[in-house]
């Protein structure tokens, strides 16, 4: 079905990062590229300095290694760590590379997400493909 597939990781508890990737594996067609996408957010420089030089090196570094766990196994798969905004970033990404479809878990909406939004409701409104949500 689709050529070029992005999936946005987060790792936070609520979030099933290998069922988007074995969704993501279903949509695709043979050969397809899947990318494991992680947005590191930024921290505002106030609170930065007061973290270790190296933090964010190996906060990059460890991320990576967690992706490449993920995407063994995974024909045509790569990772990506960027940083800045999660929703902005990863449309800014889907659309640089040219991504038919972004597989992104979710968690379900509360009263927050309303009144903020979540990452994947951005996506979904701002992408410029396909998006499919998990919950």
């Amino acid at each position: 079905m689709y050529d070029n597939i992005l999936v946005p990781v987060s790792f936070e508890p609520d979030r099933n990062a290998q069922e988007a990737i074995d969704i993501a594996q279903g949509l695709a067609e043979g050969g397809a590229d899947i990318t494991l996408l992680h947005v590191i957010e930024q921290i505002p420089p106030y609170a930065a300095a007061y973290l270790p030089r190296d933090h964010f090196d190996q906060a990059h570094r460890r991320i990576a290694e967690a992706l490449a766990t993920l995407a063994d196994g995974v024909p045509g798969a790569r990772v990506e760590v960027i940083s800045g905004h999660a929703g902005r970033s990863i449309v800014d990404w889907a659309t640089e590379h040219r991504v038919d479809c972004i597989v992104i878990a979710s968690h379900r909406p509360g009263m927050a997400d309303l009144l903020i939004g979540s990452t994947a409701a951005q996506v979904v409104r701002h992408a410029p493909c396909a998006v499919h949500v998990l919950r």
